[in-house]
């Protein structure tokens, strides 16, 4: 059978490289956000998922056999996380409901952050946590319409996307810019944890690589995976070779977090005018840097290591080197003009 896909958040990191993907294997496909950029192949939806009427209204006539689900908003309270996204994800299937065509639909959402190694086969945990309230959409449309489901798990996501909320890779690279050109110290913003303990990442191309391997594989199915390179590394390792890449000196953790939120936060007239200076495509840094979601990440007070066990037992064998991963971000940055 022809095999059609939505991918829905299609712009932002995680569903721009499945959209890449989807394309570059054949599928026919429509992407699905607010506001739809040019992608090569992919036919734009624009449409918000909390207006019920009009997400029918542009869905209508679209009858796609897979679903790829990447998109959250965040709200101010985890109260509020939990009935925004929720109803995005109980929208997007009710609309998507007359048509009758959908085979399979992968939700991605994050870490359950406990005991490491993270495992998938660790239950909820008790907090509230809008993923859990994500999945419930997902599994009760699952099962009103018939259709098989995924969900993705990843850590921190390598890729690029502009406006998107949590955004490491790219907010590092405008933090050395503007160390760079500035003369700052390039110094390490998180917790002694995170600088000499072991972690890991997701490069958004694995990501897509893992969910439409899932789609294809049958005892794939009806199961929740983690997501991550394959690799781990301690920050105390990374943050030179980063630095080295961008020409700079890197500062390692000196006994007291400096977190990026502050270190930035008058920095928007400064990179304005770096822009202005190397002809950048994005003079507006809160486009580019989400300094709030790379302290979180760089501050945790555990150790990350995931393991992908199950994936990997089902014949998932897909890797990426995260150093090279940031290294190909930081390429792609330059090349479309977002860093000098």
């Amino acid at each position: 059978m022809t095999r059609s896909a939505l991918v829905v958040g299609a712009t932002g990191i995680q569903g721009s490289a499945i959209a890449r993907q989807l394309v570059e294997q054949g599928w026919a496909l429509h992407g699905l956000s607010r506001t739809p950029g040019a992608q090569p192949g992919v036919s734009p939806v624009a449409a918000d998922l909390l207006d019920p009427a009009a997400l029918a209204t542009a869905l209508h006539g679209i009858a796609p056999t897979h679903v790829f689900l990447t998109s959250w908003l965040r709200m101010a309270t985890e109260a509020e996380n939990i009935r925004v996204n929720a109803a995005m994800v109980r929208n997007l299937f009710d609309a998507l409901r007359p048509a009758g065509s959908v085979r399979h639909a992968a939700l991605v959402t994050g870490l359950k952050e406990t005991q490491t190694p993270f495992r998938e086969e660790q239950g909820r945990l008790e907090v509230d946590n809008f993923y859990y309230a994500q999945e419930d959409e997902l599994f009760a449309a699952a099962g009103q319409d018939g259709f098989t489901w995924s969900v993705h798990r990843p850590h921190t996501v390598i890729g690029k996307a502009v406006g998107n909320a949590m955004n490491m890779g790219t907010t590092l690279a405008v933090y050395a810019t503007i160390c760079r050109e500035t003369g700052r110290p390039f110094r390490f913003p998180g917790s002694a944890a995170q600088w000499n303990g072991l972690t890991d990442m997701t490069d958004a191309r694995q990501l897509a690589a893992q969910v439409i391997w899932a789609a294809d594989t049958p005892a794939a199915r009806n199961e929740a995976f983690n997501i991550v390179n394959g690799d781990i590394f301690r920050w105390s390792w990374m943050w030179p070779r980063l630095a080295e890449w961008f020409g700079i000196a890197a500062e390692g953790f000196d006994g007291a977090p400096r977190p990026l939120e502050a270190q930035m936060q008058d920095d928007a007239p400064l990179w304005a005018g770096i822009a202005a200076r190397h002809g950048l495509v994005e003079a507006d840094i809160g486009r580019l840097a989400s300094a709030w979601h790379t302290d979180a990440d760089l501050g945790r007070p555990i150790e990350v290591v995931t393991d992908m066990s199950k994936s990997r037992r089902l014949g998932f064998t897909g890797y990426v080197a995260t150093d090279q991963g940031l290294f190909d971000l930081f390429e792609e940055l330059r090349a479309d003009r977002l860093i000098p």
